[in-house]
């Protein structure tokens, strides 16, 4: 039995469409994720990598395998497993501060003091440096400003991990940057494990420990994972020249946009190969 505080089984998940036929989206994914670990997951659009966060969120259940968070198998959501997602998904009728409150008071309510829920909650939306918003309503702040109280509210549920949908990819570049900043200085100050998935090759090697890369569905599976073997906390202007940053870099594009070409390649040919073994296989028979 693994010993990762995160461990996804042989996770395989299908869909079945309307017309009865069955749709393979992954095939045989194993994941070990030690505690405090970052990990980004990449790799082209369809590969399954939402399908794989929504899993250990518990908003999926995997056709097989299994999902294990600290020792407990995942079967349904819990706050133990908080999401942000590429939309900030905040209630639109609830200020900054009722938006995390929501979530504090359902998780806390009967743990914790009403002075110290109020404590906790203004605490979280200080370390995203939101706290001189705590009235404005979400329409009333920018897109960057709702990501910020996203994660506040992500982290004020204290969750053994963190799962980011692409959190920054609707954001433009300047409020990526800075959100990407803010998201190593946090984790480094708290230590989270953290689930991401990305698209961003730049952003997978400034924030992870470890880039685990999926393969082209159907049926994708993990095709290679990567050490970012780079020191933090990370500074993104230093980096931009630093010979081990670049060859990670270098290290995932060839993986998206060379490896898979291969792949792909090799597929149809043993395809067509079976295919073509069939009747001298019948006539042996």
């Amino acid at each position: 039995m693994s010993n990762a505080y995160l461990s996804l089984s042989q996770v395989d998940m299908t869909f079945a469409s309307k017309s009865g036929a069955v749709n393979p989206v992954l095939k045989g994914i194993n994941l070990d994720v030690q505690r405090g670990e970052f990990i980004s997951l990449i790799g082209h659009s369809g590969c399954g990598k939402s399908t794989v966060l929504n899993i250990v969120a518990g908003l999926l259940k995997a056709s097989a395998g299994g999902v294990i968070v600290d020792g407990r198998e995942v079967d349904e959501p819990g706050p133990d497993r908080a999401v942000v997602f590429q939309n900030h998904s905040l209630l639109p009728w609830l200020t900054v501060y009722q938006n995390v409150e929501l979530a504090v008071d359902k998780i806390f309510r009967r743990t914790r003091s009403k002075a110290e829920r109020k404590a906790w909650i203004l605490h979280n939306l200080e370390m995203v440096n939101m706290g001189h918003a705590l009235h404005r309503l979400p329409s009333e702040i920018s897109g960057g400003m709702k990501q910020r109280v996203g994660i506040a509210r992500a982290l004020a549920m204290e969750p053994k991990v963190l799962l980011l949908d692409e959190p920054f990819g609707a954001l433009d570049a300047l409020t990526r940057a800075h959100l990407q900043d803010e998201v190593i200085r946090i984790q480094g100050e708290l230590g989270n494990t953290v689930l991401m998935i990305t698209h961003d090759v730049d952003e997978a090697v400034l924030l992870s420990d470890r880039v685990v890369m999926m393969s082209n569905g159907p049926a994708a599976t993990i095709g290679q994972v990567m050490d970012v073997p780079l020191a933090r906390p990370r500074n993104r202007i230093a980096l931009a020249e630093d010979p081990v940053y670049n060859h990670c870099r270098q290290e995932i594009l060839t993986f998206l946009y060379e490896k898979q070409r291969k792949v792909e390649a090799i597929k149809p040919a043993r395809q067509a190969a079976a295919s073509a073994a069939t009747p001298a296989e019948t006539a042996r028979a």
